[in-house]
């Protein structure tokens, strides 16, 4: 169904499609209730089969899957995306968790945040941070294709000067989109609105 939705959106938008995919690593308790596995590792699981999959699905050639979790008996799956090889794909990753980022590496962007000590995450990413990451995936990606790398946070929509001076310096280090992130302000229509009008803020001022 995934993939059957995901090749229509592409391809009715001239393949302007990108997804991002997450683990779910926060549980408010919705898996368990829905008969889910509320277990991060089997998330895991099913997060990189579902992943290979959908990139299987695409590539419009004859295409079987044994998994752990999912099988698949032959088939070919047509029409393909309008984007090849695939759709791009963008993955949620705690960076510097191998594992995590290992998984993102393997498609064509990271949402990053940062891990703590503790095992926690959600901390924004330095410019240094970027440029580490950046490093890193040059070891593990030769080829030098194409890879985003999504910061999100919150830039100020009154003051669009020290917004640029925020994410500059991100872009510079290698960031390729930065995404609005205003989570505490879910029903608060004017201040999102006012965000939105604002537009996003601007790597290189304006003179």
């Amino acid at each position: 169904k995934l993939a059957r939705e995901t090749v229509t959106v592409d391809r009715l938008s001239g393949g302007r499609l990108v997804i991002p995919v997450a683990l779910g690593a926060t549980d408010d308790g919705g898996f368990g209730k829905v008969g889910e596995p509320t277990d991060r590792r089997t998330r895991a699981e099913l997060l990189d089969e579902g992943l290979e999959i959908l990139t299987g699905l695409w590539s419009g050639e004859p295409f079987r899957y044994a998994g752990k979790h999912h099988r698949l008996d032959e088939m070919t799956f047509i029409p393909r995306p309008v984007q090849h090889p695939r759709i791009p794909i963008w993955v949620v990753a705690a960076w510097p968790s191998e594992r995590s980022m290992e998984r993102a590496a393997r498609y064509d962007g990271a949402l990053p945040s940062k891990q703590g000590a503790n095992g926690s995450f959600g901390a924004a990413l330095t410019p240094d941070d970027v440029r580490e990451l950046r490093a890193w995936l040059a070891a593990r990606r030769p080829d030098g294709a194409p890879f985003d790398i999504i910061l999100e946070g919150e830039t100020p929509a009154d003051d669009p000067a020290a917004a640029a001076a925020y994410v500059r310096p991100l872009a510079e280090a290698g960031a390729t989109w930065w995404l609005e992130g205003l989570w505490d302000a879910m029903g608060d229509s004017d201040r999102l609105r006012r965000r939105i009008v604002a537009g996003p803020p601007k790597a290189v001022a304006r003179a």
